[in-house]
């Protein structure tokens, strides 16, 4: 089992390049299988949760190629089999846009209930909901969804809460669906706009993504296309926040300055620097951090993805600060973990009561999902002394060479699989 070993204390400084999105990689390397001619799929982030969905993609039959470490063709003109492995599904959660891009191709679709990380109760009924509008006959059998059609029919679709997964789900499926179809309280992230720009791109026809009401006319069928995705807001995020917590100065590049407004406001709220350029922003701090009060919301609000690395932020933060989580009833349980290393923090229902203390303490923690594994590296980047995080497992399936980046902007990181190596990394670093 591989560990990282951090030693804390460093400011982080320099610049870092931003990969992919991998949220709107998913949905995209989805749709891809939609045309039966060739697809090219450029600026993937290499994280396993990508790699996890091309062999998905690959053993229903799609010709699957990788030009290089983030570039694939995606031919799905060989599709055998409707089916998808549980293996698969079980690894990541969304493989289930597989749902909506077969059942969108071919009228029938059999994908296994999701896994993924244990963030919360995050239910499927609105993707059902959405496909049994357009006509399809929606069944839960063996642990497996299961869905077809004879035709599917455009329709209007109230989504009943905001949700990112049923919006491009149903967005697939209706692309190929006869007549229009309208679907309000859209989700409005940047990764729903992507997967509609890569659709429109292959032949599709939807206007108002990015809206909270998205309009889909139905075509027969959809072609070629090459496509690059949109740089990775919450990888953004996450080192603007590295930066912060490390009294570090970092310039984070190829990003969408517009996607970060709510984490780029919050860090100016407690005491950052933040300039923006065309295509980057440098992130300073040269004091310690002020309190604050943050509530996760949808896109265009503050992310739920980026609430541990806040909570990092404000644990050594002056005062007192309230973060509210109202997206995933499960997001705090990185907070046992950030107490072992000195946090001062309550956590009552959805809300953590965070109060700052003047620094914390390196031990070893665990990381228990994607984003609090990462935010866990951050509290071992700004710790005193050594931190060692387990289960970085997690962290591998949405951060592309994430030590690698951190080490470039001097920070004492390294990847582990032995006691003995962790006993030679505290050697070297006295």
């Amino acid at each position: 089992m591989e560990q990282y070993i951090i030693k804390g204390g460093n400011p982080l400084a320099g610049e870092v390049e931003i990969g992919g999105a991998k949220n709107a990689a998913l949905g995209i390397l989805a749709a891809a299988i939609m045309t039966d001619e060739t697809v090219r799929v450029d600026n993937l982030p290499d994280v396993q949760d990508i790699n996890v969905l091309l062999e998905a993609i690959s053993e229903i039959g799609a010709s699957v190629t990788r030009v290089s470490r983030t570039s694939a063709l995606i031919n799905g003109s060989g599709i055998g089999s409707v089916s998808v492995d549980y293996e698969y599904i079980k690894k990541i959660r969304a493989s289930y846009y597989l749902l909506g891009a077969l059942l969108g191709k071919y009228k029938k679709a059999e994908v296994p209930l999701p896994g993924g990380c244990n963030i919360g109760s995050r239910p499927i009924d609105l993707h059902l909901k959405g496909f049994k509008a357009l006509g399809a006959k929606v069944r839960i059998s063996h642990g497996a969804i299961i869905a077809e059609a004879d035709h599917l029919r455009g329709s209007h679709i109230y989504l009943d809460t905001v949700s990112v997964g049923a919006t491009i789900n149903i967005m697939m499926a209706a692309a190929m669906a006869e007549g229009r179809t309208i679907i309000e309280n859209a989700a409005k992230e940047p990764h729903v706009v992507d997967a509609a720009n890569f659709l429109n791109s292959m032949g599709a026809n939807i206007k108002g993504a990015g809206t909270d009401v998205i309009r889909i006319r139905g075509v027969e069928k959809l072609h070629a296309t090459e496509y690059s995705i949109i740089p990775d807001q919450i990888e953004a995020g996450t080192f603007m926040f590295a930066a912060a917590a490390t009294r570090g100065d970092v310039i984070v590049k190829n990003v969408i300055p517009k996607h970060l407004e709510a984490t780029t406001a919050k860090l100016v709220e407690i005491g950052c620097e933040v300039e923006e350029f065309d295509d980057a922003v440098r992130v300073v701090a040269t004091k310690r951090l002020n309190n604050t009060n943050v509530k996760t919301l949808p896109y265009p609000g503050y992310p739920t993805d980026m609430q541990p690395q806040i909570g990092v932020a404000l644990a050594i933060a002056k005062g007192t600060s309230i973060v509210t989580e109202s997206i995933f009833e499960n997001r705090f349980k990185y907070v046992d973990e950030l107490i072992r290393m000195g946090a001062d923090i309550k956590v009552e229902g959805n809300t953590a009561v965070i109060y700052g203390t003047e620094k914390l303490m390196g031990a070893r923690v665990s990381a228990p999902d994607l984003r609090a594994g990462a935010a866990l590296v951050i509290a071992g980047l700004a710790a005193e002394g050594i931190t060692i995080v387990d289960d970085i497992v997690y962290i591998q399936r949405g951060y592309e060479n994430f030590e690698q980046k951190l080490r470039g902007l001097g920070a004492e990181i390294e990847r582990v699989s032995s006691e003995k190596e962790i006993q030679k990394f505290k050697l070297r670093v006295g």
